[in-house]
């Protein structure tokens, strides 16, 4: 059994792109933990591995219960391959709760992880960084302390702070999951990680992706809605409207923020409007029949003063 320092290497977990992740036990400690390692083919690449390392100083940086938490971070003694130590977050991820829902819906649930999708992004988007690749594997389920479903965000190898964002040119983020505009180029802002909750959503309710994207040229491409699909899950069809807002191809069409995507979710599926409220202005109280309002009569006295006094004034100019 392989060993990094006090941690004991016990299964992989999964595998990208660039580094693979653990389940180990730390047996000072006496706990679980999850350890991610940088693939030993780009252990030599010094972008990639600063970009692994910024990842784990984000995830650090950040320390709120819905971002997995780093707790240690260290290097491989015979491969040269940094490593870091999070939180293992039991309960699977999204990806089984999707694969679930394709055989066995369940509204209610969806909506609930749903929301806390939303609000565990939007404390990115208050740390002023925007993730760019969410979607199902990357969020796990933990149990809060009240025994109930926490979603955390996890793998923050692609994001950016949001005044990055903001001039970005280089596509990065799965097809199934990004906005149009992370590959139109031009930059994005939060928005992106709205669109991409959204499609999480479609994909809790129904068991797939609002749109089956093989390649980024088909997410740039794309103008249709998605499919209507709460009446068959059991839900109003106000959750339609919300999704079709916030996987609108256009950035100003969805909800401003991920928190308003997460009350508005729970607005429609209540079967109220999704429309933003906006304060009502108090009414202007009606006068009584047969009667002139007192604003009125006070500017008809004034006039009538006005003009006496310029017939008396002329008056007396003339003699």
């Amino acid at each position: 059994m392989r060993r990094l320092g006090r941690y004991r290497l016990l299964e992989r977990l999964g595998t990208g792109a660039f580094a693979t992740v653990w389940l180990a036990r730390d047996d000072d400690l006496e706990v679980s933990v999850a350890l991610k390692v940088l693939a030993d083919n780009w252990s030599g690449d010094a972008g990639v591995r600063e970009r692994f390392l910024a990842e784990a100083r984000l995830l650090r940086r950040i320390d709120d219960p819905r971002v997995v938490r780093v707790h240690d971070i260290g290097t491989v003694p015979d491969g040269d391959q940094p490593y870091f130590v999070m939180d293992l977050a039991d309960g699977g991820t999204l990806a089984d709760v999707v694969e679930q829902a394709a055989t066995r819906p369940d509204a209610g649930r969806a909506v609930a992880l749903a929301g806390e999708v939303a609000r565990a992004v939007q404390v990115l988007h208050d740390h002023g960084v925007v993730h760019r690749d969410v979607k199902p594997s990357n969020l796990l389920i933990a149990r809060g302390a009240d025994g109930r479903p926490r979603v955390v965000v996890a793998d923050l190898g692609m994001a950016k702070s949001l005044a990055e964002a903001s001039g970005l040119t280089l596509t990065a983020g799965t097809p199934a999951w990004m906005a149009p505009e992370q590959v139109r180029g031009g930059g994005f802002d939060a928005r992106a990680d709205v669109y991409a909750v959204a499609a999480v959503t479609y994909a809790l309710l129904t068991g797939r992706p609002p749109f089956e994207h093989a390649s980024v040229r088909d997410v740039a491409l794309r103008t249709d809605p998605p499919a209507a699909v709460a009446l068959s899950v059991g839900l109003p069809a106000e959750v339609d409207g919300l999704l079709a807002s916030a996987l609108d191809p256009d950035p100003a069409r969805r909800p401003a923020s991920a928190a308003a995507f997460a009350r508005l979710l729970d607005r429609a599926a209540a079967g109220e409007s999704v429309q933003e409220r906006r304060p009502a202005r108090p009414a202007t109280p009606a006068a009584p029949p047969g009667r002139w309002p007192a604003r009125l009569v006070a500017l008809w006295a004034l006039a009538a003063f006005l003009v006496a006094l310029a017939l008396t004034y002329g008056a007396l100019a003339t003699r």
